[in-house]
């Protein structure tokens, strides 16, 4: 062999000494764990960002890093690799834009003097090496704290973040993460410490690479002369939020009085409000349960079954539309039937996911009528039944949560041979192909299958459980994939579909859910009292999914009858159910209070007379430019009742709109409704009553409670004219409808 000659040796030195230093940086720096999670760390790959699906300004990554294969060829290949200076590092692109040392729309990202780059510029003057494939894989993060109240004069945590691998070997990364907090009231330094920005709660996510978890944080006023201060518990619900608000130094509000209680239990049960006879005999009766007594009462009334069955015909997409008029009233009546016989709800869903046949002869098959594609029925089971959002795996893994591109598509395929026949179809618009009028079938197709938009071929059928170490799920294979989804889903065991109904049926009955949004479960949206919903869960579970024993128990609770009053420690409080959520009445709720007080019933179009809007199986019966929009039709809308084309609570309008108040003050739908001959005023009127005996009817029909003596005293002067007995009685009457505290409920 020749030796170098001396003119190639000082070239042959410095190959030598290059690859030496490259070995020893590529140990340093691993593009897996360390510029993936820089780039993460910066923004770079978030959807506002380079993770966007066009990228920014020519560059383009992953978004959140979830491919770092395509991201690693992006950087280093793409565009002739102008983006990287192996010879100078300090003038790659990747470095100058980040740092604003050349100019930069995203702004500075990091400082020259920080560890974020420190580490690029390592890498790239290592000569970018890419991930060795035996590198150990990210197996799990674990972070300290979980939780922690913090409680003045005390104002900051400090955040720590463990990498483990899968050969076993751990790594402090807390630099290297990102963290995102759910509410505006803390900052997060960039090494993890968060400190209060003003008092309450609020979930840190902590993330590094494809690992996040979520930690709960509460800032907490000293209170130096706190006392806590509850009423008896009635159950375990009083026990597990008692316990919280204690940790918190929150007290509840007082209990709410009788007439409160009433009109609350009735609204949430049945709709619409006591009527007076009610109202007075229940504030006369002196037994001491008549509260849990009369929960019972609404229970089987046949109010209870019309407005329940309301709420799922919102979530199943109970329209006319799609399901024509006959399949509408064929699904509500079944829906109703099976809330009327308190069918329990785990063989309710199940009936629903296994339906096919005739959509006239077995109501449950409108379920997949209304849902024409195997991509809208996976995410709408995913979402009713789970509360579960997928929606955003469909393009790429979930930023948020642990579902992949894969675990989507192989749930979407479960329901991916479902298939109709059109009997007939009388549509009267020739021009819209999604109108249906007449019968169809559900079936089951031998073949049929969804691809991966990735790889262009069908994912395994699977269920949505990943394994706790981060295997996907097996392939089911069943010959009839909806009764194996059905057999899965409705099972005691699977512990998230019990979670989802108990936060639902929580929801409406106190207004906000201990998940919320309510269909929006993941670990990075933790419950506000997890003892308070496995609590639940345990409960539902155990009387074999029994909603009228869990909307019973939770009814009795202390928690569900305190007061909407804030005291001095609870007032801020919007998530601990401290006290009472004050909340609008819903379309339908308002429409039949009008009707009930005044006596005097709203038309809607296709229904026969004297139908409240509670009962109303679909949303409109006729098209717009066949049959304007009754009263009561416009009423509905203008409050806010669903189209019905979402299955999704977040669909039904509940904020106050200017239209609105229009609607209460000078609207001509309520005036019309207060001038009728024939309403209740006219037999107020001729029953010649004495002022006070008239006020004290009024109010107890109206407000359901008995008039104070400044309101009888204002509104006996008021009333004593006597040529415009008429119009000042329905002023009056007017003034009460209108008022805050017969619209919303408290």
């Amino acid at each position: 062999m020749r030796l170098l000659s001396a003119r190639f040796l000082p070239l042959a030195i410095v190959l030598i000494f290059v690859t030496h230093a490259s070995s020893l940086h590529a140990a340093d720096v691993s593009f897996a764990r360390d510029v993936m999670a820089v780039l993460s760390k910066a923004g770079c790959n978030l959807g506002t960002c380079h993770g966007n699906q066009f990228g920014k300004g020519g560059f383009k990554l992953s978004l959140r890093g979830e491919n770092p294969d395509a991201d690693f060829v992006t950087l280093t290949h793409e565009q002739v690799g102008r983006r990287v200076n192996t010879i100078r590092a300090e003038e790659s692109l990747l470095l100058l834009k980040p740092t604003m040392s050349v100019p930069h729309e995203g702004g500075q990202r990091f400082a020259e003097d920080s560890p974020e780059y420190d580490l690029l510029r390592r890498w790239i003057a290592a000569g970018m090496p890419s991930t060795t494939r035996n590198e150990p894989a990210l197996q799990s993060l674990e972070v300290t704290p979980l939780e922690q109240f913090v409680v003045e004069p005390a104002d900051s945590v400090r955040l720590q973040a463990i990498a483990k691998f899968a050969d076993g070997a751990t790594r402090d990364v807390t630099r290297l993460a990102c963290f995102d907090s759910s509410q505006p009231i803390v900052s997060i330094s960039v090494d993890g410490v968060v400190r209060r920005e003003r008092f309450g709660e609020a979930t840190v996510v902590v993330r590094y690479l494809n690992q996040q978890v979520p930690v709960r944080l509460a800032f907490l006023p000293a209170r130096p002369g706190f006392v806590a201060q509850a009423p008896p518990p009635a159950n375990f619900i009083d026990v597990q939020v008692f316990a919280k608000l204690h940790l918190l130094r929150m007290n509840p509000s007082d209990i709410c009085d009788d007439t409160t209680f009433l009109r609350r239990a009735s609204f949430d049960l049945l709709g619409i409000p006591p009527t007076a006879i009610e109202a007075r005999n229940f504030a006369q009766d002196q037994r001491l349960d008549k509260r849990q007594r009369m929960i019972d009462e609404l229970l089987t009334r046949p109010e209870f079954a019309d407005f329940w069955a309301l709420k799922w015909a919102d979530l199943l997409r109970v329209e006319e539309k799609t399901l024509d008029r006959k399949g509408v009233a064929t699904f509500h009546a079944w829906i109703r039937d099976s809330i009327a016989t308190n069918q329990p709800l785990d063989v309710f869903v199940h009936e629903l996911i296994v339906a096919r046949g005739s959509t006239y002869e077995h109501p449950p098959a409108n379920f997949y009528r209304a849902m024409r594609d195997p991509i809208t029925r996976a995410e709408t089971v995913a979402q009713v039944f789970l509360g579960t959002r997928l929606q955003c795996a469909k393009c790429h893994n979930h930023p948020f949560d642990r579902w992949t591109q894969t675990d989507y598509y192989g749930w979407a395929n479960q329901f991916a041979r479902v298939k109709y026949e059109v009997l007939e179809n009388n549509r009267r618009d020739k021009n819209d192909s999604h109108e249906f009028d007449g019968e169809q079938l559900v079936l089951i197709a031998d073949t049929g299958a969804v691809e991966h938009p990735g790889t262009g071929k069908p994912v395994p059928p699977s269920f949505l459980e990943p394994k706790a170490d981060g295997r996907k799920p097996k392939a089911v294979l069943s010959p009839d994939r909806l009764l194996a989804v059905a057999d899965w889903l409705t099972s005691p065991n699977n512990r998230r579909f019990a979670e989802a109904q108990v936060n639902r049926i929580w929801f409406h009955l106190l207004g906000r859910g201990i998940v919320d949004p309510i269909d929006d479960f993941r670990a990075t949206n933790p419950p506000s009292n997890p003892a308070l919903l496995a609590a639940l869960t345990d409960e539902f579970v155990a009387h074999r999914f029994d909603v009228q024993h869990l909307i019973r128990t939770i009814m009795a609770s202390r928690i569900y009858q305190l007061s909407s009053t804030p005291n001095d420690t609870n007032r801020d409080d919007e998530s601990n159910f401290s006290r009472a959520i004050i909340r609008r009445l819903s379309a339908e709720q308002l429409a039949d209070s009008f009707s009930q007080v005044l006596g005097a019933k709203l038309d809607f179009n296709g229904y026969p007379a004297g139908t409240r809007a509670a009962q109303l199986a679909g949303v409109r019966a006729f098209r717009r430019r066949e049959s304007g929009p009754s009263s009561g039709d416009q009423l509905l809308t203008m409050f806010g009742k669903p189209p019905r084309l979402q299955a999704c609570e977040c669909e039904r309008a509940d904020d106050p709109t200017l239209s609105q108040t229009f609607q209460l003050v000078s609207g001509p739908i309520l005036n019309e409704l207060l001038a009728r001959d024939d309403n209740r005023l006219r037999d107020w009127l001729n029953a010649k009553s004495e002022p006070d005996a008239l006020i004290e009817e009024i109010f107890w029909t109206i407000l359901n409670r008995a008039s104070l003596p400044t309101e009888r005293a204002a509104l006996k002067k008021y009333l004593a004219n006597s040529d415009k007995h008429r119009a000042n009685l329905e002023d009056v009457v007017w003034s009460l409808l209108s008022s805050p505290e017969f619209v919303l409920r408290h």
